[in-house]
């Protein structure tokens, strides 16, 4: 079991910036979130979904389908549909609401295939920072291990091995 990731933070690495919460918001959360870092692959994710236009489309889409505004603009569409556009058995709305089906699954898979990507490409740079840890730890204790036979030779005057 590692230790938690450290973000973006370390000696060779820039410190990634907090986002600053909005006015007013207060609280312990919005301090909470003004001293969490970044993961880079978040922030690498945050900088493609901003300069592409399709996924921008595609966040808004799902952002709003999945929201309760979502809900009630369908009850209040369907009411008014079912009352004062056609009579029983509204079969034009049902193949709207089929059609409408078919694409919001499709933004659904889209989402899912963009999250597994974003999740394989954190761990890909998790794992690699750990390898390089572990890599470092190694050669430190070698270090520790060659210093500490090299003061006891000098304190004893005899070789410890």
């Amino acid at each position: 079991m590692g230790k938690p990731d450290r973000g973006a933070e370390g000696p060779d690495r820039p410190r990634a910036e907090a986002e600053p919460h909005p006015a007013g918001s207060g609280g312990q959360a919005a301090r909470l979130q003004d001293t969490i870092q970044r993961h880079p692959v978040v922030l690498e994710e945050q900088a493609k979904r901003a300069s592409d236009l399709q996924l921008q489309i595609a966040d808004w889409i799902t952002g709003f389908a999945g929201s309760m505004n979502f809900v009630y603009l369908h009850i209040a569409i369907f009411t008014i549909w079912m009352l004062f556009i056609e009579s029983k058995p509204w079969p034009t709305l049902t193949l709207i609401v089929s059609l409408e089906a078919i694409f919001l699954s499709t933004f659904v898979m889209i989402g899912q295939n963009r999250q597994a990507d974003f999740q394989q490409a954190k761990a890909d740079h998790d794992f690699t920072e750990q390898e390089l840890e572990l890599k470092t730890n190694t050669q430190l204790t070698r270090e520790i291990d060659r210093l500490t036979i090299e003061l006891h030779d000098r304190l004893l005057g005899k070789p410890a091995r």
